[in-house]
């Protein structure tokens, strides 16, 4: 029992040292993705959420998206080409039109 102080400090050591080495280098990026409503901003920030991307929020008025990311493991390329996928152009990709068609009318934005 005289021991059991200095095992939970070790534990707790040894939770804290493997807490603070998971935690991954996140990189934070933002660009345009054109879209009109709220439906479009869920799909938006939806598509976007892959491995690797911790936070995806697009803001309705100036169509940017801000994204947070680890880049050791998803890169802003592959971030848009996802959004772009999903019928959404962005700043580098355009959609392709069946999948632009493919979304809702009030989310078919002026190309």
């Amino acid at each position: 029992m005289k021991n059991a102080p200095l095992v939970i400090l070790t534990i707790f050591c040894t939770f804290l040292s493997v807490n603070t080495f998971a935690k991954e280098d996140l990189t934070k990026t933002s660009f345009k993705v054109w879209g009109n409503c709220d439906m479009c901003k869920k799909r938006i920030e939806k598509a976007a959420k892959a491995d690797g991307v911790k936070s995806a929020v697009w803001n309705e008025e100036n169509g940017i998206v801000t994204i947070s990311f680890a880049p050791a493991k998803i890169s802003v390329d592959k971030i848009q080409q996802n959004i772009a996928n999903s019928g959404y152009d962005t700043e580098k990709y355009k959609a392709s039109d069946s999948a632009y068609h493919q979304l809702p009318q009030c989310c078919q934005y002026e190309r």
